[in-house]
């Protein structure tokens, strides 16, 4: 009997993703363990592991193909015995009783040819509704994609889709099983102009105006030179990252606390720190066993504020304030095409040096997006440090489901009045985003003079 492969469901919040690349060919005989796929989410590239033996009969999905959805048949194996031509030609029955299944929902929500025929013909030209209504098709859907009561068929993806473009999809005409909307009229009816969603319900004099959508693709082009410029489609991770910053300052009320922290002390005990990291053999030689950053002890510091305002370590929901137990701290790192938020589980009860060698490890996979999905989804706060770029402070957006995020600006040399008179001290701006909901103006406050303490007593952090 042929074995379905589907697409995997690689984190739990992931609801399609691209097929990359596939790693095995019709015909090649595969067994449990063997990576056969590299799978695109939007954060990480993934392998994709055989969890049965066969042979592979049909590879259903090319490969590069973007927007697979999870649990979508994406290749046919045939068991031991079987011929793959006859598995490959047996596959894909999930998709058939799929498609029965929704033949069957579009049947129902018609009415009966009974029903039809007792319906009066349109005898005016007045009726241009009716008159001008397409032909029925097979299971009662109309060729527009809608059944005869106003339901629209469609997939999930080209629901999306026109719900981002402001499409109604009862405008379009579905190409797919029974009329069914997919992608590709969605898509087609965007490039085409196809009528934009009425507003649901009328009108009312005493709302407020409706949010201003921003501007239409096409208007922005409109402004420049044609040729002017070119087109570079977004990826996956961009998407995400510009749906969630959305998200994030739609939903989440911001507000900010700055202050500075004086550094030399830290700095001190940084060289003094890595001047005593024992020797270890490598490849390369003999190396430091450590190399501390000024960030691993921001990310340490950040840690144990937490714990010393456990209030502050919370997330908001709907229903109930989630306090944690542990500081697991999210350190932002840049990515070609985007950004990255790897996370340092019970940084409040790891050394400098383990938090040191984690980060290094974690920010080079990063970079090669071969993280796990549990590797950066969480969390408790962040930590976002642009000192390295000479930025010397900014507000950073709120990660959900957190309810902090420190933005770090760069450590430099500035003039302060100590006793009464003016010296040199090596400062650093530091600026806490908090989540008002969760986090009250007082609270982030004491939440961010824990971190100075620490910052500015940095042995504090070894005991």
């Amino acid at each position: 009997m042929p074995i379905e492969i589907t697409m995997p469901a690689l984190s739990p919040t992931m609801e399609e993703g691209n097929l990359a690349k596939w790693l095995v060919k019709e015909g090649d005989k595969v067994s449990p363990g063997d990576v056969i796929a590299e799978i695109e989410t939007d954060k990480a590239t993934m392998e994709v592991e055989a969890v049965d033996e066969g042979t592979v009969a049909k590879l259903v999905v090319p490969a590069g193909t973007e927007g697979v959805k999870v649990n979508a048949l994406i290749a046919i194996l045939a068991e031991e015995g079987e011929d793959a031509d006859a598995a490959a030609k047996g596959g894909g029955k999930a998709e058939a009783v799929q498609e029965k299944a929704e033949a069957k929902e579009a049947s129902a929500s018609a009415p009966s040819s009974q029903d039809e025929k007792k319906e009066p013909a349109p005898t005016t030209a007045g009726n241009g509704a009716e008159a001008s209504s397409p032909q029925r098709g097979e299971g009662g859907a109309r060729g527009d994609g809608a059944s005869k009561d106003g339901r629209v068929f469609a997939s999930p993806l080209a629901r999306r889709i026109a719900k981002d473009a402001g499409i109604d999809l009862g405008s379009i005409a579905g190409s797919g099983p029974k009329g069914r909307v997919v992608k590709a009229d969605v898509e087609a009816a965007v490039s085409g102009g196809a009528a934009k969603a009425a507003p649901a319900g009328k009108a009312d004099l005493a709302a407020p105006a409706a949010t201003p959508k921003p501007m239409s693709d096409d208007a922005v082009l409109k402004l420049f030179e044609e040729g002017s410029y070119e087109l570079v489609p977004h990826d996956n991770m961009r998407k995400t990252i510009a749906r969630r910053l959305v998200e994030a300052k739609s939903t989440v009320p911001h507000f900010y606390l700055t202050l500075d922290c004086e550094i030399d002390a830290l700095l001190a005990l940084r060289k003094q720190l890595n001047d005593a990291a024992p020797m270890t053999k490598t490849d390369k030689g003999e190396v430091p066993a450590y190399k501390l950053s000024v960030n691993d002890m921001i990310i340490k510091a950040m840690a144990l504020a937490l714990q010393a305002v456990p209030d502050a370590n919370a997330s908001w929901t709907e229903a109930a304030m989630v306090k944690h137990k542990h500081s697991d701290v999210g350190v932002a790192v840049s990515i070609p095409g985007g950004l990255i938020t790897p996370i340092v589980r019970r940084a409040e009860e790891k050394t400098l040096s383990v938090i040191s060698n984690e980060m290094k490890d974690l920010a080079g996979r990063a970079r090669n997006r071969k993280l796990k999905p549990e590797e950066y989804q969480g969390g408790t706060t962040a930590v976002s440090n642009l000192g390295m770029f000479g930025i010397k402070d900014f507000a950073a957006v709120i990660n959900p489901p957190h309810a902090t995020i420190l933005a770090v600006g760069a450590g430099e040399e500035r003039a302060v009045v100590k006793n009464g008179e003016i010296k040199i001290a090596n400062m650093m701006s530091v600026t806490l985003s908090t989540d008002h909901r969760a986090v009250d103006g007082a609270l982030g406050a004491e939440l961010l003079v824990a971190f100075k303490r620490y910052i500015e007593n940095p042995m504090g952090m070894l005991v």
